[in-house]
C-alpha cells in the first residue's frame, strides 16, 4: 500500500506511524521503521575513488555490497569522531539496500498524524523536499526524514553504479 506525504501527515488521524529515532549533531531525526532492515555497529568501509564526499564507501553485508552514506556530510553538518555510539542503519528501499551512518539511535516512537506538522521552508542544511514534517512529542521536536526521497535522488544513481562496479571487482 502506498501513501503520499499528505496521507501520512493529515489523512489518517488515528493511525500511529512508527519512526526509528536517531541523532546527528544533537538533533533528533526520525525515519519510518518499516524501511529499516537492521542496525549495526559502525564497521570500516571500503572507500570508492571518485565518489561524492557523502559516500563513506561500501561494505559487504552477507554477500551484498552495500553503499554507506554519511548523513552528517549529506546534511552538511560538521564531521564527528566515530565512537562506540556511532551506528550504521541498514535500509531496504525499493529492493535497494543502503546503509546510513548516524551518531546514534535512541528509540522507536509512534506518532499520530496530528503530532506531525509540515516542515518549514527555510531549512538551510536539508532541503524540505526530503522531509515528511516535524514530529512533536512532549518536549521533543523530531525532524522526520523521507529517507526514500533522500536516497533515491539523482546522486543515488551514482552510488548504485559505483557499488556495482566495486562488486564486479570482487
Amino acid at each position: 500500500m502506498n501513501f503520499s506525504v499528505s496521507d501520512k501527515q493529515f489523512g489518517q488521524n488515528n493511525v500511529d506511524q512508527e519512526y526509528l529515532i536517531f541523532t546527528l549533531d544533537k538533533e533528533e531525526y526520525g525515519i519510518e521503521i518499516l524501511k529499516v532492515q537492521e542496525i549495526r555497529g559502525y564497521d570500516r568501509v571500503t572507500r570508492i575513488a571518485n565518489s561524492p564526499d557523502f559516500i563513506a564507501g561500501v561494505t559487504n553485508l552477507r554477500g551484498v555490497i552495500v553503499p554507506i552514506i554519511d548523513l552528517r556530510i549529506k546534511f552538511q553538518l560538521e564531521s564527528a569522531e566515530i565512537n562506540d555510539q556511532t551506528v550504521t542503519i541498514v535500509l531496504n528501499l525499493c529492493d535497494r539496500v543502503v546503509g546510513i551512518v548516524v551518531d546514534g539511535v535512541s528509540d522507536v516512537l509512534s506518532l499520530r498524524a496530528e503530532q506531525i506538522k509540515p516542515a518549514p521552508d527555510f531549512t538551510a542544511t536539508l532541503s524540505t523536499q526530503y522531509l515528511l514534517g516535524l514530529g512533536s512529542l512532549d518536549e521533543r521536536m523530531l525532524i522526520l526524514v523521507d529517507i526514500e526521497k533522500l536516497l533515491n535522488s539523482d546522486e543515488m544513481q551514482i552510488v548504485e553504479k559505483l557499488a556495482e562496479a566495486e562488486f564486479e571487482k570482487i
